[in-house]
């Protein structure tokens, strides 16, 4: 589940205002849209926290053989240009571009768009929230793309389905259980879902 709070009516958050928000409420999960709005996501269950940690070990393990880049968590915010301040489920960021940043830039919200995404669309328990879950998370992966992105996959357990992201091609939509590959940005990846 996430909460939007609109706050662009009284006030327009500046990424370092955002990432002073982030400081002082650490206890908070946020993440600032494009638009400005402020975003409060839940925390998710045991089944979700799982296969994201797996999702994680997995693309670690990858980048641990081949070292063409770095892995980051869910907790990690990224300033994306021209959008907004997300943290994906999975992140990878191609080695260059990484280090192409100063040292401040890597301790705070680094100001880049990873490379690879994966979002996993967690169940909701309330009939309500499970209709609206999709949207949000298509719209981020978007933004994504907007914003750089190479090569994202949005993971729906519920509806046994991933879509796709790549620049300049319509989303692909497979049916689970598949094989994904990691294609050219992430060289010799594949992950069996």
């Amino acid at each position: 589940m996430r909460t939007v709070l609109d706050l662009k009516p009284l006030i327009t958050l500046t990424k370092e205002d955002f990432y002073q928000l982030c400081q002082v409420n650490p206890e908070v999960s946020l993440e600032l849209s494009r638009n400005g709005e402020l975003i409060i996501m839940s925390p998710v269950g045991g089944e979700s926290g799982n296969q994201e940690a797996n999702l994680i070990a997995d693309v670690i393990i990858w980048n641990r053989k081949t070292q063409l880049g770095c892995v980051f968590s869910s907790s990690t915010i990224f300033n994306l240009p021209g959008g907004g301040s997300r943290s994906p489920d999975v992140s990878w960021v191609k080695r260059e571009k990484w280090e192409a940043l100063t040292v401040d830039e890597r301790k705070k919200f680094p100001p880049i768009c990873p490379d690879f995404v994966i979002e996993l669309r967690s169940p909701s328990v309330c009939a309500a929230f499970r209709r609206n879950r999709l949207k949000p998370l298509q719209e981020k992966m978007k933004e994504y793309l907007d914003c750089g992105l190479r090569l994202g996959w949005l993971i729906n357990p519920q509806d046994k389905t991933v879509e796709i992201y790549r620049p300049q091609k319509p989303v692909e939509i497979l049916t689970l259980p598949i094989s994904l590959s990691g294609e050219d940005v992430l060289p010799g990846f594949n992950l069996l879902i």
